[in-house]
């Protein structure tokens, strides 16, 4: 084994790239965008060393043009989840063994390969398999799974250099050890980084994994997996199996060497993943770590004297990129009385300037939702607002599932702050607002706090300190993530670590060192030079 205090390369937040006219990275990205498009491939289980095609498989399609085919993927049977458990435990006595130095070689070798010749065709399989635009699949695929796996390594060199106090005659030691058993990771269709950060985080603390993907996400999982492959990931480490959730979750939740879940997804999912890990803890070898972040009912409130331009740009960019689908989404808005008119002009302006269509046209802001369920879900909220006396939609409202599942960015005005779209997750292009009286900015602050069973993000919109300042108290709870003057999205690696409270998970934060403590299992060693070789202490003494 090599001997030294190594120093990991300083980690930096990957430079977001423009996509201008005749920009090289445009022509790169729409080449590889096409030649995924007109392609198909075929995606296996990944258990061990084998690549395994079940027989039993679904299509690929992109959700802007959902009858286009560009693959298929393998479906697990049981058999394969509990092989994919047993090659997982087969691997961690030499993935444990290995020094820490050649684990965080090879995630800063995947670093840049997705920074570098994988960039183009991870944002391609993104705008196809999750019809994200450029810019959206630039900030996800790209550049912050590129940062999720520079500064996981600086922080796992941060948590090793942790250590606790000795002096000449003791020297106490810090082992941050991988979890017994194994990890389970469970990722989402909206965040190409998190579907890829989920089982390296953990992997990279030398844990072993077994990964399921959304179905909604192969296209460009499968860019992770051959990314991670080329990187140095060995066989056995992170077992990729899709399919059924629930059966491949039960399965996994049987086994006595599950040590723990890393999760993102809906908040009824996660809560009965952690029912059942309740159910079954008598038989487990150890307390499994349950590490979640799910839904969120995310809020805008501006202040009487906010800038009417930020707010709606908040409003737009918060409610509208990648359709709403993001769990940091603005979707439920509290305006003053005094700036609505304003902020109603300048939003139906902005709003009716959106282009939408396919992410093949970089002209695109909005593409389509992620699925039928998904658009299926949308109308009725927008039916059900055409409906209701104490709502009214003032933009959008109209959708189309021809050819791709279309939903236009919609507003809704409500005059009941509990309406049902200000406190239910849609996941998808609704903003609704709700508009108070100048004077009961204090009544609501605490509306804001008190309506959602949520607390993932947030944002306030002032130029009046003293109230921030009171926002910023009286919102303590509401969100794990607070902004001010800016919208409630876009967490950056290392700058904003991400997650919420209540509903919305455990706030262990990714993107910081407090999410990497979570796959560690501390062990305090002491060591004394000179032993004592009598009980007696010197009270004892006459």
């Amino acid at each position: 084994m090599l001997k030294g205090f190594f120093k990991t390369p300083k980690a930096i937040n990957e430079p977001v790239k423009a996509y201008a006219p005749n920009s090289p990275e445009k022509k790169a990205v729409l080449e590889a965008y096409s030649a995924m498009w007109h392609s198909k491939v075929e995606v296996p289980l990944y258990i061990g060393n084998e690549e395994i095609k079940t027989g039993t498989t679904r299509k690929i399609t992109a959700p802007h043009q959902h009858q286009h085919c560009v693959g298929i993927y393998h479906l697990a049977e049981k058999k394969h989840v509990e092989k994919a458990i047993t090659n997982a435990l087969e691997s961690r006595t030499k993935w444990v063994s290995m020094a820490w130095e050649q684990r965080a070689a090879i995630f800063l070798k995947a670093a840049e390969l997705i920074a570098g010749p994988y960039r183009a065709k991870i944002n391609a399989a993104t705008m196809i398999g999750q019809s994200k635009n450029i810019h959206q699949a630039e900030i996800d695929a790209a550049c912050e799974l590129t940062d999720f796996l520079r500064f996981n390594v600086e922080f796992m060199t941060q948590i090793y250099a942790d250590q606790p106090l000795s002096d000449s005659s003791t020297w106490n030691r810090l082992e941050y050890r991988p979890l017994e058993g194994f990890v389970y990771a469970i990722t989402p269709f909206n965040f190409t980084a998190i579907a890829a950060n989920l089982p390296a985080s953990a992997a990279m603390m030398g844990n072993v994994v077994v990964w399921k993907p959304s179905d909604s996400q192969v296209l460009s999982a499968k860019v992770i997996i051959d990314v991670f492959k080329e990187a140095g990931v060995p066989d056995g480490v992170i077992n990729v199996v899709f399919g059924d959730a629930l059966m491949i979750t039960d399965t996994v939740l049987a086994s006595r060497d599950f040590a723990g879940v890393h999760f993102t997804g809906s908040t009824h999912v996660f809560k009965d993943i952690w029912a059942k890990i309740g159910a079954n803890i008598h038989h487990y070898k150890t307390y499994p770590r349950i590490v979640g972040e799910t839904g969120g009912k995310d809020f805008i409130i501006a202040h009487p004297s906010a800038n009417v331009k930020q707010v709606t740009t908040g409003i737009i960019r918060g409610g509208f990129e990648f359709q709403g689908q993001k769990c940091s989404a603005a979707s439920r808005v509290y305006l003053p009385k005094s700036l609505w008119p304003a902020i109603k002009e300048q939003l139906t302006k902005d709003v009716q300037s959106l282009q939408m269509g396919s992410p093949e046209d970089l002209n695109n802001f909005i593409t389509a939702v992620i699925h039928e369920g998904s658009f299926d879900k949308l109308v009725r909220y927008i039916e059900q607002a055409k409906k209701d006396a104490d709502a009214e939609i003032i933009l959008g409202g109209n959708y189309d599932k021809s050819v791709g599942y279309f939903v236009e960015p919609t507003v809704i005005v409500t005059t009941n702050p509990k309406y049902e779209t200000m406190e239910t997750e849609l996941f998808g292009p609704i903003v609704t607002i709700y508009i108070y009286e100048d004077e009961k900015w204090e009544e609501t602050l605490a509306l804001v706090d008190t309506t959602s069973d949520y607390a993932l993000t947030g944002a306030i919109f002032s130029k009046d300190r003293y109230a921030i300042e009171q926002a910023t108290v009286a919102l303590q709870n509401a969100s794990g993530n607070l902004y001010i003057n800016d919208k409630p999205t876009g967490a950056v690696v290392g700058q904003q670590p991400f997650g919420g409270a209540r509903a919305s998970g455990t706030n262990d934060k990714a993107g910081s060192a407090l999410n990497l403590l979570r796959w560690v299992s501390p062990r305090t060693i002491k060591e004394v030079f000179v032993s004592p070789e009598d009980y007696r202490y010197p009270f004892l003494g006459t």
